[in-house]
């Protein structure tokens, strides 16, 4: 049975994600007759991505409408799921803080708890609407901070939220170089966003993970002095992470190599050794920028696009659908074409075990039309990875919504003295200080009293 559905996206003006969106909804057949708000600050970005989509949704005859508007109270009139993806300071600001950070000693630094306001701001802001606007509706939170940010939400509303990451993934590219056929794995990795380990590996059925050390044994050496990434995010075979799993016994997934190990991240050079060519990983100085200019440069594929009206979007774009899970979930609980899905939701019940009810943890849950059921991992998260890279990323986390909250500059500055990089509190004064007194922060500066 199909149901149209009422869909709105916050931040539509994030090019690749949104145009993906449409194209899953129109490869969708059971959404047909949906509708779509696309809400975003930019009006010439929201023109685009709008011209953009209703000329794709008609190449495939599909049966789609969309509304665009910059009212986000409008958007959520009507709304029964409401994708957020947006970030309000976006890319080139943040450059603007590493630059900064840098200057005074910091290797890539950003303060978490300081450099998420806007967000956190945003997302509460949103959730809260949502409460009095569309109480029934389901928010998929897509932008990071996810971690935090969707803890926050649920406990500060009552709106119904899930947050979703791309990070699991990695077990694909695992699958990719082990020469594995995807659909014969099984897998769960459970944990907190961009700390989730690889608990089950599984291939028709037997362990997988004497695969992947004879394959480390055989090949990886070898691998590690030749491959060169292609995309800044190809880490997840690295040396690196090889040698995290050694050290815990459990593969980090996804983006959970970006953050464990202060040794991995002191400089680019190091970065290099254990992340490979040519750029060590996404974090450094040289690939964010590349990052950033495949975006740009999707963009522009989009204007090229919409100023000559006989380009086939659908030639452009293709019309395979994305890996993002957000449809399939959408579908599940509208049409109850259920599945099992790898989200961020509170910890009711200790689906990972050792963290509190409610700290929203990441792991699989079968999602129908009765909501969203987590399913309890198979194994429990090991002593060492609970201890060193688990738990001590929650208490990040507490430390950064307690200040949120509270407008509690004396908690930013113990979350720069937390961070391995300060070598004095001088240094971590001086940098909470610099930060907070950038152009663009006056609303932070005055929020952390």
């Amino acid at each position: 049975m199909t149901r149209s559905i009422n869909i709105t996206v916050i931040g539509a003006g994030s090019a690749t994600f949104s145009l993906g969106l449409v194209k899953d909804l129109c490869l969708t057949e059971n959404l047909k007759g949906s509708h779509v708000t696309f809400m975003d600050i930019d009006a010439q970005r929201l023109r685009n991505i709008t011209g953009l989509a209703e000329r794709y949704s008609r190449e495939l005859g599909a049966d789609l409408r969309f509304t665009q508007t910059t009212d986000r109270q409008a958007a959520l009139s009507g709304a029964e799921f409401i994708i957020n993806t947006a970030d309000v300071k976006g890319h080139h600001h943040a450059r603007r803080v590493r630059e900064l950070t840098e200057s005074l000693g910091y290797y890539y630094y950003t303060p978490s708890a300081l450099g998420h306001f806007y967000n956190f701001r945003l997302m509460l802001d949103i959730a809260r609407d949502i409460e009095r606007i569309c109480p029934d509706a389901w928010l998929i939170q897509s932008g990071n901070p996810v971690f935090d940010g969707t803890t926050l939400m649920t406990r500060q509303t009552n709106a119904k939220i899930i947050g979703l990451c791309h990070g699991h993934y990695g077990y694909l590219e695992m699958a990719n170089v082990l020469g594995l056929d995807p659909s014969r794995i099984t897998w769960e990795a459970p944990g907190v966003n961009h700390a989730i380990w690889l608990t089950t590996f599984m291939h028709d059925g037997e362990d997988a993970y004497p695969i992947l050390d004879k394959w480390i044994e055989e090949h990886g050496p070898t691998y590690w002095d030749t491959h060169v990434a292609t995309r800044t995010h190809d880490i997840q075979m690295s040396r690196g992470v090889i040698d995290m799993y050694r050290m815990h016994g459990l593969m980090p997934i996804g983006d959970t190599p970006r953050l464990v190990g202060w040794w991995y991240h002191t400089d680019l050079a190091t970065k290099k050794k254990w992340f490979g060519q040519p750029w060590g990983g996404p974090d450094t100085e040289i690939a964010r920028p590349v990052h950033v200019s495949v975006l740009s440069e999707r963009l522009a594929q989009m204007d090229a696009a919409i100023r000559d009206p006989a380009v086939k979007v659908t030639l452009v774009f293709g019309q395979t659908r994305t890996r993002e899970q957000q449809v399939p979930i959408i579908n599940a609980l509208s049409n109850g074409v259920a599945g099992c899905f790898q989200v961020n939701m509170p910890n009711t019940g200790g689906v990972v075990a050792g963290i509190d009810h409610d700290v929203v943890v990441e792991s699989q849950a079968w999602i129908d039309r009765g909501g969203v059921h987590p399913m309890r991992p198979a194994r429990s998260l090991p002593a060492s990875v609970m201890r060193d890279e688990v738990l001590p990323k929650v208490s990040e986390m507490e430390r950064g919504l307690e200040a949120f909250l509270m407008g509690d500059r004396r908690l930013l500055l113990l979350d720069i003295l937390a961070e391995r990089k300060t070598t004095s509190y001088d240094q971590a004064k001086m940098l909470l200080e610099a930060v907070l007194a950038m152009p663009g922060h006056e609303e932070v500066a005055a929020h952390y009293r």
